[in-house]
């Protein structure tokens, strides 16, 4: 099954088979989503109290994605992207005060979401192997789109940037709503799925049919190497 038949909801089992994205190099751009080393890091499991075991074991898929497919195959797409010339840019969630009192409400709700990342500290950056090279744009955003909380939209638009390729996580959370704002701000979007990842394989896959042909075209990265001739 090809990029064109997958991933498809039921509001477009049937559709015809979508066109080939706008992939030219001088308007496409890779935008990296909230790989930072908050999400990557993890304490010593045996020091856990035997209800934080049962959730860092729920988290364990997550990172296996991470280390094994997202983060190798999103430095392959980088290193593809730069080598030809197009334009990487990486979005993070940080606030700019110490206690955070300057974040959104969906990043002060109780619970999972509620992370308090000052700009400056170890958490809120992106892990070396990912990491901005050069003069490569990094926005900081107190959202969860990309879009929303930041100038980025701008800075595309000013880049004349057309098409906006993305990876990162959580794919339910802050990539969905960076992929439907791009959508919005009619941008055409291209999401590589493997290079992706949610807090479980069930909500990455449910995600991406949900967003896949009304917000996003939902591509492997070998798919959109290909088209793009970037081998």
């Amino acid at each position: 099954m090809s990029w064109k038949t997958a991933y498809r909801s039921i509001y477009y089992r049937g559709a015809p088979e979508p066109a080939d994205p706008d992939l030219g190099k001088a308007h496409t751009a890779l935008l990296v989503i909230d790989v930072q080393n908050v999400y990557l890091t993890r304490p010593d499991r045996a020091t856990l109290s035997p209800a934080a075991q049962a959730d860092y074991d729920a988290w364990t898929p997550f990172h296996e994605r991470m280390h094994a497919t997202v983060i190798p195959r999103t430095q392959d797409l980088l290193a593809k992207f730069r080598t030809h010339g197009i334009e990487c840019l990486f979005a993070r969630i940080a606030c700019h005060t110490k206690d955070g009192r300057d974040r959104s409400l969906s990043q002060k709700m109780p619970g999972w979401n509620n992370l308090l990342l000052p700009k400056d500290e170890a958490p809120s950056q992106i892990p070396e192997a990912l990491a901005q090279v050069g003069d490569e744009i990094v926005v900081t955003k107190t959202t969860d789109s990309a879009l929303t909380g930041t100038n980025l939209r701008l800075i595309l638009t000013n880049l004349g940037i057309k098409t906006v390729v993305c990876c990162g996580i959580f794919t339910d959370q802050c990539v969905s709503s960076t992929v439907r704002s791009l959508a919005d701000e009619s941008f055409n979007v291209v999401v590589v799925e493997d290079c992706c990842a949610a807090g479980s394989d069930e909500l990455h896959r449910k995600e991406l049919e949900i967003i896949n042909m009304i917000y996003c075209n939902v591509m492997s990265s070998a798919e959109l190497k290909a088209l793009m001739a970037v081998g």
